[in-house]
């Protein structure tokens, strides 16, 4: 029982150093570009030593993605620990509602977004951990559905769950446009307005 209290003081200094860091590297980026700023000049910023840094990131690309595992484990929380009688899209859409619409807020998204557009290794590395994260979310949706983790409805669900930030993001209201998305999972094309005519152009041909 004693030893509780200074593990937590530990684990809170640990987060902040943590995050000292990635605030650091960061800020050099966005203002030098990642390729001019090296692993020491953000040791030196964030005031601790280069070994220090690398315990806590495995890589300079890291160091932009610091929140990806907190990203990953709130996506499969939301399907696993959803109330009892609500679906799963329903549960990644208030998901969606709840956190995303945070990151409309951030004054330094933009700068981020181009930050990573711009730089080549850190595109590449931010699609390795899209691609991550739809594996993780397609295998929890398939294990909450009693199905095969490489459930393909699954796998899809998921990659298009992932990608309503991106499709919301520059629309006149991003947290509407992540509604309309989402009906549109929930409902389906054909059951929309939007399919509304494709249904009979198909009945049409079938019965030619």
């Amino acid at each position: 029982m004693p030893e509780t209290p200074t593990v937590g003081r530990r684990e809170r200094k640990k987060a902040a150093t943590r995050q000292a860091i990635a605030d650091a590297a960061l800020e050099l980026f966005m203002v030098r570009g990642f390729e001019q700023v090296s692993v020491r000049d953000i040791a030196d910023q964030a005031d601790v030593s280069t070994t220090t840094l690398f315990a806590h990131f495995p890589s300079k690309e890291a160091l932009v993605f610091d929140r990806e595992a907190e990203v990953e484990a709130a996506l499969t929380a939301a399907v696993r620990e959803r109330p009892e009688g609500q679906g799963v899209v329903e549960a990644l859409r208030a998901h969606a509602l709840a956190s995303w619409g945070q990151l409309e807020s951030d004054p330094r998204r933009e700068r981020f977004a181009a930050l990573v557009q711009r730089t080549p290794a850190l595109h590449e590395y931010w699609e390795r951990m899209w691609m991550r994260h739809a594996g993780a979310l397609g295998a929890a949706i398939a294990e909450e559905l009693g199905r095969e983790s490489d459930d393909l409805a699954c796998s899809a669900l998921a990659r298009f769950v992932l990608e309503v930030p991106a499709l919301a993001a520059d629309r006149h209201d991003p947290r509407a446009s992540v509604e309309t998305v989402f009906d549109l999972l929930i409902h389906g094309w054909q059951a929309s307005q939007l399919g509304s005519g494709d249904g009979d152009t198909a009945t049409g041909t079938h019965e030619q």
